[in-house]
């Protein structure tokens, strides 16, 4: 059996998705974090899954995960739907249960965050409301495990005997009942046709959905009858045809809820939230709180925690690559597959994760902001300045996803409605610094600013975001112009933030960091030591400025001679950052034939102060990992446009670098 998770934006879906599965899916305390379907077979139920998809607030086709949501329940045609609504926002919730009820599919509401609605003197009557919506109303909590075994057995049970809603006409008598069954009947051996339900297919048409007209297969005589029962219902309604459907709902949750319902006093949550929001949101205050919590968020980094712990584990690896290195001298192996082993893997692969203590608290940070709602608020902050340049506060959503990684980043972009401006987000997210890149700010700055890491790493951030906001002006007026759409965004109540939550963050960044360091790092570590090894003609060079990299670095290296940075070494160290930037690092390592501790002083006779900056700022810029690109042209559509965006970043960069350089010469 294949149950679908249907519910809004941020009331609890993928919490009930991990209590239903024992999976561990990051929970957000913001809207938009699912951004594609995530599958888990259920723990109680032998042989059924459960399909975890993204937040939505109706089924009309405006954003992507509308459609996802709407084309997977119609195709994969699921046995069940599980519909999770936010007990303290029932009213809004059910609109999108009401449209779930004319798909005529096997289907449960799963009221979420009861425990809340109880603490703050409210109450629903749940066989009252299960009786006037006709499906099983089961009260859970998903945070605190309640009610999960219960709504187990109760999707089970009307999935197995196929029992189907018992109310899917929401119609008082006047003009929007008789236009809908007007509808419903002219399209009945249609829907039947193609196995959906023919009151789910006349609301369809009545709201305009070109998509499921058309798999409808209507004569343009059966469609322009529709049409004229539409436009009579408009006239006699007066109002448009969205605007009467909503009236239909809307009154029928209305009645509903007056006879269900006893409404929460405003909570406690809400209250200290916006005592919390007249500060952390206020119009001359917010900007300068955001950048001052970044601020001491990478002053920790960098200067206390984290780079703390990064030492000590540099040390452990320097300890571990010595015992190695004896080892394998004593035993008197091959020297080049000692040199393989110490100066290839060891050098490669340990450099890069040194670097993983800093990775892991830099998230431990950010994951108790975004936990505790204050990340929702940045997006609404920031809406006032992104419209300024073309966009909306919901194109930051992906942007504070890019800090961590651009692959989903890219595909969190799917929230947004435009296809403006998700392309635009597109091209621009690339643009913010990923944690990957940490390992090479890490090293630079404790070369050249070890007094200053905090401030040059914020300052870096900083420049990335400068950057987007000039391509976005210019793309705004280039290529993308046109209006954002109306940002419109649910602020969650400030909470505590969740141990788990925040510590699977934190395991999912240190996992997913180890396997690029064992996977596409550790490849990329022997084939760089492999070509700096070896000459043209297979043989073990003495120095490697004659090997085979070091030809193949000599042609890209004029290229960067006017940012700074000509050598070799340096540019051969870019083109390995494609597969992973964290491979900046661990080629340099390789080259220079240092272990981690001795990598920075050797920097020193590559780079000026002015160079490292240069360096710096366009590792920052130029064009993402090949998992990035990738993402890049699946979210675009097609190639030409994803390489668009690898060119672009790469002269964005180039330029953005080389005036650096100039200011950065006088300066240093």
């Amino acid at each position: 059996m294949i149950f679908a998770l249907v519910g809004n934006q941020n009331c609890g879906k993928t919490t009930l998705f991990n209590q239903l599965t024992g999976s561990n899916q990051h929970v957000g305390n913001f809207p938009g974090v699912t951004v594609d379907q995530k599958i888990g077979q259920m723990r109680t139920v032998r042989d059924a899954q459960v399909v975890d998809l993204p937040g939505i607030y109706s089924l009309r086709p405006y954003t992507s995960e509308e459609i996802v949501t709407r084309d997977f329940i119609l195709n994969e045609k699921p046995d069940g739907i599980i519909n999770i609504v936010d007990a303290t926002n029932i009213e809004r919730n059910l609109y999108l249960t009401l449209q779930l009820l004319e798909m005529d599919v096997p289907m449960v509401l799963a009221l979420n965050m009861m425990d809340e609605v109880r603490n703050n003197g409210g109450s629903i009557n749940i066989a009252k409301m299960s009786e006037e919506i006709g499906i099983p109303v089961i009260p859970i909590s998903a945070a605190k495990n309640e009610g999960i075994e219960d709504l187990s057995k109760s999707i089970f049970h009307v999935a197995k005997n196929r029992v189907k809603p018992k109310v899917k006409d929401f119609c008082e008598k006047g003009a929007v009942h008789r236009c809908i069954h007007a509808v419903s009947h002219q399209v009945e051996d249609h829907a039947q046709n193609i196995g959906m339900s023919p009151r789910f297919a006349a609301t369809k048409i009545v709201e305009g959905d070109e998509t499921i007209i058309k798999r409808l297969a209507l004569s343009q005589n059966e469609y322009d009858m529709m049409q004229h029962s539409i436009e009579e219902m408009e006239t006699d309604h007066h109002m448009d045809r969205n605007a009467a459907l909503a009236d239909m709902r809307y009154t029928f949750i209305e009645k509903v809820c007056e006879n269900t319902v006893t409404k929460c006093q405003e909570s406690r949550e809400h209250i200290r939230s916006v005592k919390i929001d007249n500060v952390l949101t206020n119009k001359y205050l917010a900007i300068p709180m955001f950048l001052g919590i970044m601020f001491m968020v990478f002053f920790l980094t960098f200067h206390v925690i984290g780079a703390a712990l990064s030492d000590w584990l540099s040390i452990g690896i320097d300890v571990v690559t010595n015992w190695v290195d004896q080892a394998l001298t004593d035993y008197g192996i091959n020297p080049v597959v000692h040199s393989l082993v110490i100066d290839g893997i060891f050098a490669g692969v340990g450099s890069v994760l040194s670097f993983l203590p800093i990775i892991v608290v830099l998230f431990f940070f950010l994951s108790i902001l975004e936990d505790s709602g204050y990340m929702a608020r940045i997006a609404f902050v920031m809406d006032k300045l992104l419209r300024k340049i073309g966009l909306s506060g919901r194109s930051f959503v992906p942007m504070l996803v890019g800090f961590g990684c651009t692959v989903p980043a890219v595909m969190a972009s799917r929230t947004l409605a435009s296809e403006r401006d998700r392309k635009m987000t597109i091209m621009l997210v690339p643009f913010i610094s990923c944690s990957a890149k940490i390992p090479i700010y890490a090293v630079f700055t404790a070369a050249f600013f070890p007094e200053y890491a905090a401030l040059a790493m914020i300052l870096l951030y900083v420049t990335g975001i400068i950057v987007g906001i000039i391509m976005a002006f210019v793309l705004n007026h280039t290529g993308f112009k046109g209006n954002s759409i109306p940002f419109v965004m649910e602020l969650p109540n400030y909470r505590l933030p969740s141990a788990k939550s925040v510590l699977l963050l934190m395991w999912d960044k240190a996992k997913d960091f180890v396997q690029r360091a064992f996977t596409v790092i550790f490849l990329a570590t022997i084939v760089i030591w492999f070509l700096q090894t070896f000459d043209t003609r297979f043989n073990v060079v003495a120095n490697s400025a004659d090997s085979l990299l070091a030809m193949l670095g000599r042609w890209i290296a004029p290229v960067f001679v006017p940012l700074g940075f000509g050598d070799w070494r340096i540019s051969t160290s870019l083109i390995t950052g494609f597969t992973a930037k964290e491979a900046v690092v661990s080629t340099m390592s390789v080259l220079l034939g240092t272990n981690m501790s001795e990598l920075a002083s050797a920097l020193s006779g590559l780079f000026t102060k002015a160079s490292a900056v240069s360096f710096l700022v366009f590792t920052l810029l130029y064009t993402p990992c090949v998992a990035a690109i990738a993402s890049i042209k699946r979210e675009m559509g097609n190639r030409r446009e994803a390489l668009l965006v690898v060119i672009l970043q790469c002269v964005v960069a180039w330029i953005v670098s080389f005036g650096i350089y100039q200011i950065a010469r006088i300066l240093f």
